[in-house]
């Protein structure tokens, strides 16, 4: 028996598919210690991680090392004073260290701040002045340490710098530290609707917003995992996502370990799809998830066979039903799409038991009631467009939902407005049930798997000189999903000509991650407005 089914009680319909979950959980669940350190207890051998690199190194953990690493990473934590509340940033690639950090943090109750090592200085300094950080652990490459220890040096002075496998000037090497700790760990008060979990993630009106997540949110994917990407006890499953997305916590930890299946990391920093398709059939993966990005671009590379191949699953923005339909008539496996949010987990999806419908979202999750809404409230008829939004269930708590924006009440009261949950995203339904994307309610991008608020560019190229007025925006892109696109009016005296052009990529792209470069600009004369004065995007986009 799977640890997950402690937890919860599940209802088939008579082909079999899941039609009902319920959950059930302690006041102080922790995924600590009563997922980890269970199946350590259980079954010690058991296989949680295999991990490899670009350079051909690899190691495989059981569920015994990661009780040991995270119990020897909790107490160099605890010698650094971290405790039950505090913030802790972890910024660690496709590092091994982030899966017995992770858990080390949640077993003392910190709140851990995944981050992607692409931040840039003003990026850490952002979320340094949202939330008090009293420790960052980070990957020592790319010049990670060098921007963290510059934002700590302005923002958190006294903050406990940590890094991974070897030593850096200021840091702590965790990896070298955890050697001489011990490894016994007393079990520390948690609860299960404590905050365990804070993603920044991109908006469309402002800086990136604080996503909190409560310590029951790990078992929400249990129907990630078992349900859309049919994960399989004792099997690998493979997520392409670096640990400072959300993704992440999808497809490479909590739902896959709670049903027993081990995962995949392949820790690299240049997409190679024919290295991608090496590691499925060198370790053998029996599932595998990725943005449509990756699909596109094994399409067009070609698709190997993958023998051991047996469930292939994509989210994070539209795939073209083309992609779907060649890889599908390469492999004999349906592409099988999902859809959910950081405030969320998996909330439509073509499931377990289903064939997958090219292009659709697929159903809801038995987990939410998903209804499509119009602007005055009312239900949308079938087959017109309204709003995702999810109706909590009586008693109001929705377990997998964020419980708050970080420093920001009235932005949780309006995403909540009329008691249901708004994901400013919108669709439609056919008679089957089926939800079929049909775009955001609001200008946010989607580029290469990643969310961009368009705010965050507009205002590092609006800082040149030569720059009137700007607006930025996702245009249709045929690897990415989108790309970032800029229209500018140039200020007077400035010409605008490929000299500008190339000079303004430069300029915003020098100081921004590289997952928000600006790939192509556009002069005009004037930006198309509304009769408020705000700039009319979807004019703008015609």
């Amino acid at each position: 028996m799977s640890i997950y089914q402690n937890y919860c009680r599940e209802r088939f319909d008579a082909a079999g598919r899941l039609t009902d979950i319920r959950f059930d959980y302690p006041d102080n669940f922790n995924f600590g210690y009563d997922v980890v350190d269970a199946i350590a207890s259980r079954t010690p051998d058991k296989r949680a991680i295999v991990w490899c690199n670009a350079e051909g190194e690899e190691r495989v953990f059981s569920f015994e090392d990661i009780r040991r690493l995270s119990n020897k990473a909790a107490n160099v934590f605890l010698r650094g004073g971290i405790r039950r509340g505090d913030h802790v940033m972890v910024a660690l690639k496709r590092h091994y260290e982030y899966w017995y950090t992770a858990v080390a943090l949640h077993k003392i109750g910190a709140v851990m701040i995944p981050v992607t090592h692409m931040l840039t200085v003003n990026d850490l300094l952002y979320r340094m002045d949202c939330v008090a950080v009293k420790g960052i652990v980070c990957t020592p490459d790319d010049g990670v340490p060098q921007r963290v220890l510059e934002a700590a040096h302005r923002k958190a002075p006294g903050c406990c710098l940590w890094t991974v496998q070897r030593d850096v000037p200021g840091f702590v090497n965790l990896t070298e530290r955890i050697e001489s700790e011990s490894d016994d760990l007393s079990r520390r008060e948690t609860a299960a609707h404590d905050p365990m979990m804070l993603y920044f993630t991109s908006g469309t009106t402002g800086y990136p917003k604080g996503v909190v997540h409560e310590f029951a949110y790990p078992l929400a994917h249990v129907i990630t995992a078992k349900y859309w990407h049919q994960a399989q006890e004792d099997g690998l499953h493979f997520t392409v996502a670096e640990t400072g997305w959300a993704k992440a916590s999808w497809g490479k930890i909590y739902g896959q370990w709670l049903i027993g299946s081990a995962v995949m990391v392949f820790d690299f920093d240049n997409f190679d799809p024919k290295q991608l398709c090496s590691v499925i059939n060198t370790y053998g993966v029996t599932s595998f998830c990725a943005p449509p990005t990756v699909y596109r671009y094994l399409t067009r590379k070609g698709i190997p066979d993958m023998p051991t191949l047996r469930h292939a699953t994509t989210a994070g923005e539209q795939l073209n039903p083309e992609v779907s339909r060649r890889f599908t008539e390469r492999t004999g496996l349906p592409l099988m799409e999902g859809y959910g949010q950081t405030e969320t987990t998996l909330l439509l999806a073509n499931f377990k038991g289903s064939d997958g419908v090219v292009g659709s979202l697929g159903m809801p999750s038995p987990l939410y009631h998903i209804e499509l809404r119009d602007p005055d409230g009312s239900k949308t008829p079938v087959g017109q467009i309204g709003e995702i939004v999810v109706v909590p269930p009586e008693g109001g708590h929705q377990l997998g939902l964020f419980t708050r924006y970080l420093n920001d009440d009235e932005r949780y009261a309006n995403a909540w407005a009329g008691g249901v949950y708004h994901t400013g995203d919108t669709a439609w339904q056919d008679k089957n049930g089926c939800f079929f994307f049909h775009g955001r309610a609001d200008d946010l991008i989607k580029t290469g798997g990643f969310r961009v608020g368009p705010y965050e560019v507009e205002n590092v190229l609006s800082e040149h000189p030569a720059v009137l007025e700007c607006a930025v925006m996702g245009v249709p892109d045929p690897l990415r999903g989108q790309a970032i696109k800029a229209v500018v009016v140039p200020a007077p005296g400035y010409l605008p000509d490929r000299e500008l052009e190339k000079e303004l990529r430069e300029f915003t792209n020098a100081r921004m991650a590289e997952y928000k470069w600006i790939r192509m600009i556009e002069f005009t004369d004037a930006i198309p407005k509304t009769i408020s004065g705000k700039i009319c995007k979807a004019a703008l986009r015609r």
